[in-house]
């Protein structure tokens, strides 16, 4: 495992195309904020620290006065649990990283640049090279980037805009993940874990409020896919 600035570099050129999604959803969360009452300064920071599209937009419809912090921040912890599933997958390639290399890197870390990532580290092991470590790190500032910068458009645009489903935005991140589904798909092997993270997401989507279907999803595969390993 090596972590250079070449790493970088590739992880970044690699996710621009992806970035560019990101940056329409970006717009979006832009328009969507400055609607809640939220400035241009306030979206942008929200943007550049919390670095989460899902849970920001969340977090923006639920935005009153008094703003509800506990149902925010609730909310907010459901939908980001997936990330403990997706940092448990880096673990044994991050484990050769010093912490300040690996804890600085997950800091960027989003579901398209985490897809990726595991994408590289695959092909490192087929192709016989060393992983690049810096890779999550360079594909996630062209997230980082994309995603403040289109915040940025959004936020101060967003009368001009409008309402930024009429122009498909909402559903640019549907097909950014349809398409990094296909880069992860491993054959026939992959459809156990994948038809039981559906079904157990639609059914939670069902029974469950809230966006619990998106961890539980995450569990059932990730149990699925371990007990295909030990067979």
């Amino acid at each position: 495992m090596t972590f250079t600035l070449e790493g970088v570099r590739a992880g970044f050129l690699t996710c621009v195309p992806v970035a560019l999604g990101v940056g329409g959803y970006g717009i979006a969360f832009g328009v969507v904020a400055r609607q809640a009452g939220l400035s241009v300064a306030e979206a942008t920071l929200m943007s550049a620290t919390v670095v989460a599209g899902a849970a920001q937009l969340i977090a923006v419809e639920l935005w009153a006065d008094p703003i509800p912090v506990s149902a925010i921040l609730l909310t907010t912890v459901v939908i980001n649990l997936r990330y403990s599933l997706m940092g448990a997958a880096l673990q044994p390639w991050f484990d050769r990283l010093s912490p300040t290399q690996a804890y600085g890197s997950l800091f960027f870390m989003a579901d398209e640049n985490w897809a990726l990532t595991m994408s590289e580290l695959r092909s490192s092991l087929l192709e016989g090279r060393h992983a690049r470590g810096a890779f999550l790190l360079g594909s996630g500032l062209a997230v980082w980037v994309f995603w403040v910068g289109a915040t940025i458009v959004g936020a101060t645009a967003g009368g001009v805009i409008g309402d930024p489903d009429r122009y498909g935005l909402d559903f640019i991140l549907t097909a950014v993940f349809v398409a990094l589904a296909v880069e992860l798909w491993e054959g026939r092997s992959s459809l156990v874990p994948w038809i039981g993270a559906f079904v157990t997401a639609v059914v939670a989507n069902h029974v469950l409020p809230g966006r619990w279907y998106i961890l539980l999803g995450g569990i059932v595969a990730a149990g699925l896919e371990v007990m295909r390993y030990d067979e």
